[in-house]
């Protein structure tokens, strides 16, 4: 089993940073394919970027050079590093792990934190 916790979200204002933190209990982080997702009132949940096991990232084009996504598995936790928010960025946002290779469907996930609410204001 594995328990996920978030943390750093927080009202912010547009063009303002903010890290988010995943901390990873039960196994060694690095065994796993980490993942953040996001989900806006009235909207399906949404990738926003994973980490590899090998350290290889992907994001979602609406957050490219916008954000970073990192592991360190000496602290079993991945992060979120994210600048220049938008009001659109609004949401919360889920850590997701798993063991297997996984996509970029919230399917692919077996394990879920709780999430943390960021809301960036104009």
């Amino acid at each position: 089993q594995v328990q996920l916790v978030e943390s750093g979200g927080r009202p912010v204002e547009a063009g303002d940073s903010l890290t988010l933190a995943c901390a990873a209990s039960g196994r060694p982080s690095m065994s796993y394919m980490l993942a953040w997702f996001r989900q806006a009132p009235g909207k399906e949940r949404e990738f926003v970027a994973r980490i590899s096991r090998g350290s290889i990232t992907y994001y979602t084009d609406s957050v490219k050079g916008r954000f970073t996504i990192s592991r360190d598995n000496a602290k079993n936790t991945v992060y979120l590093q994210m600048n220049s928010l938008k009001p659109e960025d609004t949401a919360i946002y889920y850590c997701a792990a798993d063991f297997r290779p996984a996509g970029l469907a919230s399917g692919d996930y077996a394990y879920w934190g709780q999430g943390t609410q960021v809301t960036v204001s104009m």
